[in-house]
């Protein structure tokens, strides 16, 4: 038993009762303080003077050291603490206060595969920050530590799952903190301007479970489950799963209103459960149900607290989710346009034969692939025998590099391509690589492009076939193909072309590039998606990719996919009238450019100035992370790309970048936006508003968040 006990509390808590002496500390309105957020320090200001004889409970700590003759370890007073908690920063407790109390140390960009660069370990060797350097599913060092060394799994006791008959009496899912949608700081209840946003806990509820309970908005409601229940206001919505409740935490203490002061989640929780390694308790997978409360009182305005407005997310989702929306990622897919999906509808509600049918449906069939070939190859200035329909632009690029390889066997089995192209060019070269094909990979200068010249001295007697793309899906970046082109024809060689990035976007006429083989991809010129087409010249021989019936000249076997192929023809057709209305997204691209360099004097063009497509701009914004300021401006409405591959779940940054000369931290701090025929001046503006106002206000949040 103690004989003698000393209590330090900030707000009177039930321990207090139990000490000899109370040492009132103070809480963090009365004092002046300090908070860190990665390479953010600020100094937090005194809102009040301390009340009675109130101090800084850690000064109180530091004066018992004192007088225990170790004060000299310990910071005596605010400015000392301040100045500690500075040390090796590079600030002085002077620079912060000169600078409105906040500075910031220069970010440092988010680094991916640490364990590879020996970033994880104090010895700097690769591998991970454990005794046996590896990733450690059973681990050495909660063994050593008395634990189980493989992760522990006890079966719920409670759940829909396990206990079904209990279910049947609590059917909701019970969950608390996993959407704090505002402040939830227990000592923040008892500040009047700090709680009006929730002056009562709150428990979110799908819209349909609470329309079973006769539960709205602001209604008084408890939740109810074996071991307790606690009361809090209802917010209905439809943004949480049917079936899963959310409570508010925090509440219980001895500060704020009363209606917080009442409401102790734990009281309906399972202390007894919890997690062995950490000690916290299970809050999840818990079950409940809510019930609404008539107490003679009406319902209270409840919102949801997000983005800091009174109008619930699901109000927000709709406005940037409608005709708000600015898209300007038209080099990734394009809106399907609207006569295009006309004709679709029309081959897949009623002219739905086959076309090798000779029967009326299957001749209609089979007229509408003929018409949309003649279409397409009227786009690129060839006959239509000249066109094979393929399922997209990368079976396209397959068939080409493919089939000329099959076809040249062994005899010539050297590859020519780029550094930049497209992933369905590279990795149909290392497949061929790995079966004895030799793949020259051609570099690139700062712009992206090619030299002819490297090209010419790279073809020798076993070349048998180049591919390089006509417009770099990235940089918009243009290749001198016709001259390359002119060469390998010099040298007997054929040349494919991947121009599925071009296509719609500036004429492309194979005739005058001199290509033998050309790829382009419906979704790219407002067609839909999953159908593209191959153009092979008169005289070029590949082996097919896929066997089976005698469509596409032998070379495609299976059924056509008529309304895909007849909505890309409807494209083509679209894509001749509309080129001429490139010039006016050329002009918004500057404007664009322009808008964006006057706010970011130091941003830097990615590609070439002039050969590059009129609606691609890529850009190098430095310090600003470009995955994350793309979600940023998703919140905000408007769409674009990166310099990284996370839109394909991969971290890494752009190959085409890097092949540019670019670091990996500086293409992870490029985007690429790509606009499109709908867009505005009007939007531009918006768009380079909204940038200004993202990567100004909010640096820190676009710098730090990671790749999803």
């Amino acid at each position: 038993a103690l004989d003698f006990l000393v209590c330090i509390d900030r707000q009177l808590t039930a321990d207090a009762a139990f000490a000899d002496i109370v040492l009132p500390g103070t809480t963090m309105y009365e004092i002046e303080s300090y908070m860190t957020y990665g390479p953010l320090f600020r100094i937090r200001e005194k809102v009040i003077d301390p009340l009675g004889e109130a101090r800084n409970d850690f000064f109180i700590m530091a004066e018992l050291a004192r007088r225990l003759g170790y004060g000299h370890l310990y910071p005596q007073s605010e400015d000392e603490l301040l100045r500690h908690a500075l040390k090796g920063s590079g600030f002085s407790l002077e620079d912060v206060r000169a600078a409105g109390n906040t500075v910031q140390l220069p970010p440092a960009l988010m680094q991916y595969k640490k364990w590879e660069k020996g970033l994880l370990r104090s010895d700097s060797m690769p591998g991970f920050d454990t005794p046996t350097a590896k990733f450690e599913i059973c681990s050495t060092i909660l063994e050593e530590h008395g634990y189980d060394p493989l992760p522990v799994y006890t079966e719920p006791r409670e759940g829909p799952l396990s206990q079904p008959e209990m279910a049947q009496q609590y059917p909701l899912i019970f969950n608390s903190g996993s959407r704090v949608n505002s402040d939830f700081r227990s000592q923040h209840h008892g500040i009047p301007g700090l709680c009006k946003e929730r002056p009562e806990p709150v428990v979110t509820i799908n819209s349909s479970d609470a329309g079973e309970r006769g539960i709205e908005s602001g209604d008084r409601v408890s939740i109810r489950t074996a071991r307790g229940a606690v009361t809090l206001r209802a917010f209905v919505t439809d943004d949480i799963v049917k079936g899963s409740i959310d409570a508010n935490m925090g509440g219980g203490g001895p500060v704020g209103p009363q209606a917080w002061q009442e409401c102790n989640i734990n009281d309906v929780t399972d202390l007894k459960r919890y997690d062995p390694v950490s000690g916290f308790p299970v809050y999840k997978a818990l079950l409940c149900d809510v019930v609404k409360l008539v107490r003679g009182e009406g319902a209270v305005h409840v919102h949801s607290g997000e983005y800091g407005i009174a109008d619930s997310m699901i109000r927000f989702q709709d406005h940037v989710s409608s005709i708000d929306r600015i898209y300007l990622d038209h080099n990734a897919t394009t809106p399907v346009d609207p006569e295009v999906r006309q004709i679709m509808m029309d081959y897949l509600e009623h002219q739905y034969g086959n076309p090798s049918g000779i029967y009326n449906e299957g001749r209609s069939a089979h007229f509408a692939l003929e018409s949309a070939r003649r279409s397409v190859a009227q786009l690129l200035n060839c006959t239509a025998r000249r066109i094979i329909f393929t399922g997209g632009g990368s079976e396209a690029n397959n068939q080409a590099l493919k089939g000329v390889a099959f076809v040249n066997g062994k005899e010539k089995n050297h590859i020519i391509t780029s550094s930049v192209e497209h992933p369905s060019i590279l990795s149909a070269c290392a497949w061929l690589e790995r079966y004895g094909f030799k793949i020259t990979c051609l570099g690139v200068n700062a712009a992206g492009l090619v030299d002819p010249d490297d090209l010419e001295s790279a073809i020798d007697d076993k070349t048998c076939l180049v591919s390089i793309m006509l417009a770099n899906n990235e940089t918009g970046a243009l290749q001198p193909v016709a001259e390359m082109a002119r060469i390998c024809r010099q040298h007997g060689i054929p040349f494919h072309c991947d121009a599925t990035q071009a296509v719609g976007k500036i004429p492309v006429d194979v005739e005058a590039l001199g290509v033998d083989l050309l790829t382009l991809s419906g979704h790219k010129l407002y067609g839909p998606k999953g159908v593209g087409a191959l153009y092979i010249r008169r005289g070029i021989t590949i082996a097919p990719l896929i066997h089976g019936g005698k469509q596409e000249g032998s070379l495609r076997a299976g059924t056509e996919n008529t309304a895909g192929i007849a909505g890309l023809g409807k494209a083509a057709e679209s894509a001749i009238q509309r080129l001429p209305g490139m010039r006016r997204i050329g002009v918004l691209r500057d404007t664009l450019e322009k808008g964006i360099r006057e706010f970011i004097p130091e941003a830097r063009l990615n590609g070439h100035p002039e050969l590059r497509l009129p609606n691609t701009l890529n850009m190098h914004l430095p310090g600003l992370r470009g995955e994350s300021l793309v979600m940023a401006m998703d919140q905000q409405g408007i769409s674009f790309s990166s310099g990284s591959a996370c839109r394909s779940g991969s971290p890494k940054p752009s190959h085409a970048l890097l092949a540019m000369g670019l670091s990996e931290e500086e293409a992870h701090c490029s985007i690429r936006l790509s606009l499109g025929f709908q867009n505005t001046a009007e939007e531009i503006d918006r768009t380079i508003m909204l940038l200004k106002k993202v990567s100004q206000d909010a640096k820190t949040t676009v710098r730090f968040v990671p790749c999803r």
